[in-house]
């Protein structure tokens, strides 16, 4: 494979600038996302109001209760324990029945979270089965974990809690309110004395919140890409020992963030703790137990009326607690809906359901253009590239850094489809052909072992092979001692602290590939990044895997390019020149290849050459 510099990540953020029309498209993938689950949301809701009603229903029977009390105490007389008992009654069962009506809300709500988190899992894997490999870059990938990890978390709280809770922090409060105002409208107003100050110092502090939310949003998905970046390109900035320009990027965005949330944060926490201030217990009580007691003191109402508005006003900080944590959540998880529809929405390979097998295993590029999605103006990494692989034959792919030999290869395994042109194998497009990857195997430059152990890495390809069928691939690939020595032997799970070099690794994926035993082959600079030892214990395992196969092979290697049967030559995604190698040193751009490649070869083989 030939080696590249990454491009800069980008953000993956598809939405103009503005803030609100990010909002509104936050508000629509939120409203399109939750589609599914809207009945039992709705319900929750309905369940939530009748939770919030009967709130008020113990207050009722307190006040009654303690006039009861009252009176019979003012005229000395007998307690009517009757009357007490059937209003205790009524408290305990509505207070009761509130409880069992909110925490049956709260799992008809938390069963449609699972629900849904479920079907949005669902949906992605089956996007993802059908986009084209090549999607899967480091950026797309990073964007994937988030939305599996963070997305789906996020929006957790507004499915399983912000109905039933949110719900009730309007209607609990509005209607013990109400009943506050029955029972004395000078109560309740005492009630609601702070509210309106609380609500005026908020709305000057919460000003641009929504655009300010969606812009946090922006710099941490910026943020996010640019630690991707540095990341992806650690290993460079370990080998020259100095920060590079990822980590610059990274730096500067972390520092941008920092500076935007700060600057935000600080006013809205004085104008905050001033809020909150004016909905503190001690304040709250001071001026309704104060207020109450001078009207007790004229007569106009009763002790246990000041101490039933007086525990309800203690309810309404609290209200506005969640009610307010209920927006945020909904904003923060209209930025997690957008980006989860965006991956919902992600390209995938057409598929016309037509089925063939393929008539044996001659390869054709039948004028294949092909361009990368992302490089509107780079030009086509393919333009019209023509050329056969023989059955049985090895095809070397050769040509200057950018020339579209990775493309071919991937093009090839289906890793996308060709913008224009066809790819047939065996006389059948590859986009038709059943179970392409029992036909075609691959040996990439980076061979993309995941943390399982070794024996399911080999068998990744075929997964009902025998350890014995295991043990001869890892012996065929040069890897099955290495394997025996490690402690946990075939159980070993990769990177778990393994220690496996990365000739090592390459030669578990060719025995991967030895097992699968595909008839056709493609090897994209399986040594390239190697020392020479792990070159020569890889050559040994691919000359055991390409016998008989039909083989794409991209190498610059001269003894491997000068043994091949046929030499095709790519330039700028156009094929400038096929043929053997003997047939090609007259060809000008060959010639130039060629003698770069050998004068990089050490004196000794440079001599036996």
């Amino acid at each position: 494979m030939t080696t590249t510099v990454a491009p800069e990540a980008e953000v993956p953020d598809q939405i103009p600038d503005d803030p609100k029309t990010r909002q509104r498209a936050d508000a629509r993938a939120l409203k399109d996302l939750m589609r599914p689950v809207a009945i039992p949301l709705t319900i929750g809701r309905l369940m939530a109001v009748v939770s919030g009603v009967l709130a008020v229903v113990p207050y009722i029977a307190l006040v009654h209760i303690g006039d009861v009390l009252l009176d019979a105490a003012a005229s000395n007389t007998a307690v009517d324990r009757g009357d007490v008992n059937r209003w205790i009654r009524i408290l305990v069962i509505t207070f009761s029945l509130r409880l069992v009506i909110y925490f049956i809300a709260l799992g008809v709500t938390h069963f449609a979270d699972l629900r849904l988190g479920h079907l949005i899992r669902q949906r992605l894997v089956q996007r993802f089965a059908k986009a084209p490999l090549n999607w899967f870059t480091d950026t797309n990938s990073g964007r994937v974990r988030k939305a599996l990890q963070d997305d789906i978390g996020t929006i957790h709280h507004l499915i399983a809690h912000q109905p039933v809770d949110g719900t009730q922090a309007v209607v609990m409060p509005l209607a013990l309110m109400i009943y506050a105002f029955v029972v004395d409208w000078r109560l309740g107003l005492l009630a609601i004395a702070t509210v309106p100050l609380y609500a005026a110092s908020m709305a000057l502090g919460m000003r641009g919140m929504a655009e300010k939310t969606v812009e946090m949003d922006k710099k941490l998905s910026v943020v996010s890409a640019r630690m991707v970046e540095f990341v992806t390109g650690i290993a460079v900035v370990k080998a020259f020992g100095r920060v590079g320009r990822a980590h610059r990027n990274y730096q500067d965005a972390a520092g941008e963030f920092q500076v935007f949330y700060y600057e935000w944060v600080k006013p809205l926490l004085r104008v905050s703790a001033l809020g909150m201030s004016l909905l503190a217990v001690p304040l709250v009580l001071l001026i309704n137990l104060g207020g109450g007691a001078w009207l007790v003191h004229r007569g106009d109402v009763t002790a246990a009326d000041v101490l039933a508005t007086s525990l309800i006003a203690l309810l309404v900080p609290y209200g506005i607690e969640v009610l307010m944590n209920s927006i945020w959540s909904s904003q923060m998880a209209g930025a997690s809906a957008r980006r989860l529809t965006d991956l919902l929405d992600t390209p995938v390979l057409p598929d016309d359901g037509r089925r063939a097998e393929p008539h044996g295993h001659d390869v054709e590029f039948d004028h294949v253009s092909y361009s990368y999605r992302e490089s509107g103006d780079g030009g086509p990494a393919l333009d019209d590239v023509s050329f056969t692989l023989r059955e049985g034959t090895i095809t070397a792919l050769i040509g200057p850094s950018g020339s579209g030999k990775s493309t071919a290869a991937t093009l090839l395994a289906r890793f996308d489809d060709p913008r224009s042109g066809q790819i047939r194998l065996g006389s059948v497009p590859v986009a038709e052909i059943d179970d392409l990857y029992a036909h075609v195997g691959f040996v990439l430059q980076d061979p993309q072992l995941p943390a399982i152990s070794l024996r399911d890495n080999i068998a990744l390809g075929r997964p009902g092979a025998t350890d014995e069928q295991i043990r001869e691939a890892a012996r065929a690939a040069r890897i099955l001692d290495e394997i025996e020595a490690l402690p946990d032997g075939f159980d070993t799970v990769y990177g778990a602290g393994t220690g496996l070099s990365g000739g090592q690794a390459q030669r578990l994926a060719i025995a991967r590939a030895i097992l699968v035993d595909a008839p056709v082959l493609i090897l994209d600079e399986a040594t390239a990044l190697t020392d020479p030892e792990s070159q020569h214990q890889i050559q040994e395992a691919l000359s055991e895997l390409v016998r008989g196969k039909t083989v794409l092979l991209i190498a610059h290697r001269p003894e491997v390019i000068a043994g091949v049967d046929q030499i095709v030559l790519l330039d700028r995604g156009r094929v400038v020149a096929a043929g053997t190698h003997d047939q090609l040193l007259d060809q000008p751009s060959y010639a130039r290849l060629w003698e770069s490649a050998t004068a990089q070869l050490p004196a000794d083989r440079g001599e036996n050459r």
